[in-house]
């Protein structure tokens, strides 16, 4: 397929500056791909959807403040400095992106605020991107506590506005654990302790995988031909016991539904010989477009996308292209509110 092909008219009055009130009070639109029914509900609705047996499968990552800003030693020009993946924690050495980078160059040294935190660069990655190495005198534990303090939460560009306080809470999934992403899994925003209670009490499974979203989730496509797109590699983990229980489901015949497109990576990159879940871990670079055979997960649940977007073109092939464009079209039709704060699409 080609890219021209997700393109659609999105007004910027449909990215959701912030959150719904309610987390499990966001809009869902139910797609139907055995009949082709769309239906609009409430997030809460879910469980209307799921019964005794069946299993969620969710990413269980943990979004840390990954922007933090900072001078450049001499000049004290304001520098924001992106945090992508620690490379080696011994001696803090770091992937970022620099802004603006054309002023970032090696040897230089970076302070940040009035704290002890100071970094210098490396080498130079990327036309944005380079290894910075943060010198600090403290233990480890001091050492994230410090950036946690001067770091801010990191909302996509495409919000349109500062990171507030409520972001460290909203920006974050209630289940979130495993710290190491730069982007919320956004799916599972919508989730509240008391949805996850009643699920329990139905016999819904919810079972953990981490991928440690990057930018690269976000970063767009700009080859019209799509096998010649290169995803960034996201760290991710597949525990036992999730390929236990899943497994269980899909020789029952139960749901096994992706909670998000991270979730759907990990789970489509650890598939077995038999076409059944494996426990792994490592690094995936996978791209899913259409047509692409899914062999794990029977249902997703996943946001509304950016037009071009890879999660776009993921959505697409998990509930055909023409049905998916189709639900998009009544998305903006009906309002839905698009993008990381916005509604959700449940694809039975």
């Amino acid at each position: 397929m080609k890219l021209s092909e997700f393109k659609f008219d999105l007004p910027e009055s449909f990215l959701a500056p912030y959150p719904a009130e309610n987390r499990d009070e966001s809009r869902m639109m139910v797609v139907h791909r055995d009949t082709g029914k769309i239906e609009h509900r409430v997030f809460k609705d879910i469980l209307e959807y799921f019964e005794d047996g069946d299993v969620m499968v969710v990413n269980d990552t943990k979004v840390f403040p990954a922007r933090l800003y900072g001078n450049k030693e001499k000049t004290g020009a304001k520098i924001e400095v992106f945090l992508l993946r620690e490379l080696n924690k011994d001696i803090h050495l770091w992937d970022v992106l620099v802004d603006p980078a054309r002023k970032i160059r090696v040897g230089n040294k970076l302070y940040f605020g009035d704290s002890d935190l100071v970094a210098e660069v490396i080498d130079n990655t990327t036309s944005r991107g380079r290894t910075i190495k943060f010198l600090f005198d403290g233990t480890d534990e001091e050492f994230y506590k410090t950036i946690n303090d001067l770091g801010e939460t990191p909302l996509p560009k495409y919000i349109k506005r500062e990171a507030e306080p409520e972001d460290r809470e909203r920006y974050q999934t209630v289940y979130a654990k495993n710290v190491g992403a730069v982007a919320a899994p956004t799916a599972g925003l919508h989730f509240t302790k008391e949805v996850m209670k009643r699920l329990e009490i139905k016999g819904v499974d919810v079972e953990p995988v981490t991928l440690h979203v990057g930018l690269g989730t976000f970063r767009p496509v700009d080859v019209e031909d799509l096998t010649k797109h290169k995803m960034d590699s996201e760290n991710f983990m597949v525990p036992g016991t999730t390929a236990e229980r899943v497994n269980k489901a899909l020789d029952s015949k139960k749901r096994v539904c992706a909670i998000g497109t991270t979730t759907m990576r990990a789970l489509e990159s650890s598939v077995s010989a038999n076409s059944r879940l494996k426990a792994n871990e490592g690094w995936t670079d996978r791209f899913i477009f259409p047509p692409y055979e899914f062999k794990i997960a029977n249902c997703l649940l996943t946001n509304f996308h950016m037009p071009e977007s890879t999660l776009l073109m993921m959505a697409a092939a998990f509930g055909g292209y023409e049905l998916v464009m189709k639900a998009y079209e009544e998305a903006v039709k009906e309002n839905y509110r698009f993008f990381s704060y916005g509604d959700v699409m449940l694809i039975l």
